[in-house]
C-alpha cells in the first residue's frame, strides 16, 4: 500500500496504520457463498442427510400398508408345521399292525436279553457259594477243590434250557407249562440256593452275620425271580393283538337310525365290547379240552388258572367256546 504527500508535506504515520489494518480486514473477511452449479448455495452433511432420510420415508410409507408380507409363513412357522406332521406321520406310522409287530419283538428281545444276562449273572454270583460248599475244605487245586467248580455251571446249564425251551414255546403261544418242567426248575433252584446258604445258617457257620447270608443268597433269588418273571413275559407278547381295530356291532335296516360301523343305541350303550379271544389262548383251550385237562365248558376261571391269563381273556376264550359249541 502507497501513501501520498499533501501540499509538499511528509505522510502521517497515524493515518498510514490506519489504511493498513483496513486492508487487512478487507483480506480477511469471509466471501460470499459459493454457488453450484444451477445457481444453488451448498448444503451441509446434516442437511444432505436430513433430505436422503425424507426421500426414503416417502418411498416405505405406500410399501407398509402392504399386506403381502403378512401372509407369508416365517422360518419358525414352517419349521414348527414340519414338525407336526411328522409327529402325524409316526403316530398312523405306529398304528400300523406290522410297526405294533415289529415294535413289540424288539421289546421282547431287549426284556429277553436283560433278564438272560441278569440269570447269567446271578447264577455266576452263586459259583463260588456252591463251590465251597462243595469242595467241604479240600485243599486248593486239588481235583476235589477243582471239580467243586463244575457243579454249579453243569446246573446252571441244565436250568438254562429248560428256561430257554419254555421261552421259544411261549413266543410261538404254546407256553410249556408242565408240572414236571417246573418242578426241574424249582429243583434246580432250590439246590443252588440250598447250597449257597448252609455254610452261612445260624449254628453252623463259625460266626453268623445276616448280611453274609443274604449276600450268598441274593443270587438264587435273583435266578428265581427271572426265571418266574421270563415264561410270563414271554406268555404275554405272544398273545398280543397288533391289530387296533375293534369289533362294533352293525346294523344297517333296522330303522334305529345306525349304519354300518355303528353301534346301536341300547340299555347298554356304555358298557365297552369285550375284545375278541386270542388265537393262541382259543387254540390252547381246545388241545386242553382234546386232552381232558379241561371240562368240555370251562369257566373263565378255569381259563384263567390254566391259560395263566387275564380275566378278560379267560372270557373271551369261553364266550367263543360257547359260541362255537352251540
Amino acid at each position: 500500500m502507497s501513501t501520498t504527500m499533501t501540499g509538499g508535506q511528509e505522510p502521517d504515520p497515524a493515518s498510514g496504520f490506519a489504511d493498513q489494518v483496513a486492508g487487512w480486514l478487507a483480506d480477511t473477511t469471509a466471501p460470499a457463498p459459493a454457488e453450484v452449479a444451477g445457481g444453488e448455495p451448498a448444503v451441509s452433511k446434516r442437511v444432505a442427510a436430513m433430505r436422503a432420510e425424507v426421500a426414503e420415508a416417502r418411498q416405505l410409507a405406500p410399501l407398509l400398508t402392504e399386506d403381502a408380507p403378512l401372509a407369508l409363513d416365517t422360518t419358525r412357522v414352517r419349521r414348527r408345521r414340519k414338525q407336526g406332521r411328522e409327529a402325524a406321520a409316526l403316530h398312523a406310522l405306529g398304528q400300523d399292525p406290522a410297526v405294533r409287530a415289529w415294535q413289540a419283538a424288539r421289546w421282547r428281545l431287549t426284556l429277553t436279553v436283560t433278564g438272560g444276562v441278569a440269570l447269567v449273572l446271578a447264577l455266576a454270583w452263586s459259583t463260588a457259594g456252591v463251590q465251597a460248599f462243595a469242595a467241604e475244605g479240600a485243599p486248593a487245586w486239588s481235583p476235589g477243590w477243582v471239580f467243586a467248580w463244575l457243579v454249579e455251571p453243569f446246573m446252571s446249564l441244565a436250568l438254562l434250557t429248560v428256561v430257554a425251551a419254555r421261552a421259544f414255546m411261549a413266543t410261538r403261544g404254546r407256553p410249556l407249562n408242565d408240572r414236571r418242567l417246573v418242578r426241574v426248575e424249582r429243583l434246580f433252584l432250590g439246590l443252588t440256593l440250598g447250597m449257597n446258604a448252609w455254610p452261612h445258617l445260624p449254628g453252623v457257620a463259625d460266626t453268623f452275620t445276616v448280611s453274609g447270608l443274604v449276600l450268598h443268597i441274593l443270587g438264587p433269588i435273583v435266578a428265581v425271580a427271572v426265571v418266574t418273571a421270563l415264561p410270563i413275559i414271554w406268555n404275554a407278547f405272544a398273545q398280543l393283538d397288533h391289530d387296533t381295530t375293534t369289533r362294533t356291532a352293525t346294523d344297517a335296516g333296522d330303522g334305529s337310525g345306525s349304519g354300518p360301523g355303528v353301534t346301536p343305541v341300547t340299555c347298554r350303550e356304555n358298557t365297552p365290547l369285550l375284545p375278541a379271544a386270542p388265537p393262541a389262548l382259543l387254540t390252547r383251550a381246545r388241545d386242553l379240552i382234546d386232552t381232558g385237562d379241561l371240562p368240555a365248558a370251562p369257566s373263565a376261571r378255569a381259563l384263567q388258572k390254566t391259560l395263566h391269563c387275564g380275566m378278560d381273556d379267560a372270557r373271551a376264550v369261553r364266550d367263543e367256546l360257547k359260541e362255537q359249541q352251540g
